[in-house]
């Protein structure tokens, strides 16, 4: 694990910020390419990249809080000072409520929007949970097969203990002092994402409806979170086993099923469009 990569002084530049900040980067790069093919400018990926990674930001740290009321409530000055806790799910909806604004702001259609940006978001969604593995974060539950990753260090350690308290079934002779071996859920996710980056990449150059590669997008997103947290470490099973990220997974599946089932008129990409085409772009 590598959490801090340079440190000058009080002034650190952790593995999990600069790989957020490549997130945000490499998701507006995509969407700039996805803007093109679609006759609008290029340039709008990177007008809105400030308001989508603030609101993304914002939307993290909130929806931790909001699962978290009892830490906040004990100690709240040192939960809203925190450097850590955010949470992708709040991120996404932060991100996409931002990003919805600034189209809406700027009277961009809506759901072409939404399917240019679909691509970028699963790859920046694979580069922000490499952050996760290099400190140790979102890790599994625990595993004696060759995939194994101890993480000593971690956002907190894989001891026994916390493990246990995570839900898993350790035997009663294993110190919760012990480190041990788990799940690198975030590699899966890593994979995951790339993958859902090249299957969307490949569906952007085809004939969709309007909307529908949104729609593909959040089906992809929520088929792989809603499996990828039955090996989570997790302690927030609220609902008949289920986490609040299945329970969240579930309602953004419904929504892609909708989008991609729904009736609208065949999105039109040019091939080689003009810098400034679309007078709605500007």
């Amino acid at each position: 694990m590598y959490p801090n990569l340079i440190k000058i002084g009080d002034f650190t530049i952790t593995s999990f910020g600069l790989m957020l900040f490549l997130s945000f980067v490499t998701g507006a790069w995509v969407l700039s390419r996805e803007l093109r093919y679609r006759g609008l400018r290029g340039e709008l990926a990177w007008d809105v990249l400030a308001w989508v990674a603030l609101g993304g930001i914002v939307g993290a740290r909130l929806y931790y809080l909001a699962l978290h009321v009892p830490d906040l409530v004990a100690d709240p000055i040192g939960e809203l000072t925190s450097r850590g806790g955010l949470v992708w799910f709040g991120g996404f909806i932060g991100g996409a409520i931002a990003y919805f604004w600034q189209v809406q702001r700027r009277k961009l259609p809506l759901l072409l929007m939404f399917d240019a940006v679909a691509p970028g978001l699963a790859l920046a969604y694979a580069v922000g949970r490499v952050g996760c593995f290099l400190v140790g974060d979102d890790y599994g539950l625990p595993t004696d097969s060759w995939v194994g990753i101890a993480f000593p260090e971690g956002l907190p350690p894989s001891t026994a203990g916390y493990l246990r308290s995570a839900g898993a079934d350790i035997p009663a002779s294993v110190p919760d002092a012990a480190i041990m071996k788990v799940h690198p859920t975030q590699l899966y996710e890593v994979a995951a994402g790339l993958l859902m980056f090249a299957v969307l990449s490949k569906l952007a150059r085809r004939q969709l409806r309007t909307g529908q590669l949104w729609g593909l997008f959040l089906i992809l997103y929520g088929v792989e979170r809603f499996l990828i947290e039955f090996v989570r470490a997790k302690t927030d099973h609220v609902l008949y086993g289920l986490t609040t990220s299945q329970i969240a997974a579930v309602l953004v599946f419904a929504l892609g099923i909708y989008l991609v089932a729904r009736r609208a008129p065949v999105a039109e990409g040019a091939a080689d469009p003009e810098p400034n085409a679309a007078a709605g772009a500007r």
